[in-house]
């Protein structure tokens, strides 16, 4: 068992992240000494918090990794991030368009200067 200190080092996650997933039941301690409310996370933690990481670079959101902490199998979890993939490219794509009609805007002032 690690306390907050320890796994907070652990995985990057800060000590405030760890209560607020708690608090919105995405990741929940292992244990909660009942004496003085301390808690405690298990290796188990640890792969959970590795993986809603890995989630959060990849552009979830607190609620869409709800859903995937939900379904315990997650046998949804590749359809998530295929929509993720498919939703970035489409970004991509959007952003490209906008540094091209930049482009044509500043190229069309250059024009009109000379």
């Amino acid at each position: 068992m690690y306390k907050v200190s320890e796994f907070s080092e652990m995985t990057g996650l800060s000590k405030e992240t760890l209560r607020y997933y708690a608090e919105v039941k995405l990741m929940e301690p292992a244990y909660i000494d009942p004496k003085n409310n301390y808690r405690y996370y298990d290796d188990g933690s640890y792969f959970l918090a590795v993986l809603l990481m890995k989630l959060r670079s990849f552009g979830f959101t607190i609620q869409e990794m709800i859903l995937v902490m939900e379904d315990e199998s997650f046998a949804h979890l590749e359809d998530l991030l295929i929509q993720k993939k498919e939703a970035i490219k489409l970004q991509i794509e959007e952003l490209q368009q906008k540094t091209e009609e930049i482009d044509a805007f500043l190229a069309s002032g250059m024009e009109e200067e000379q």
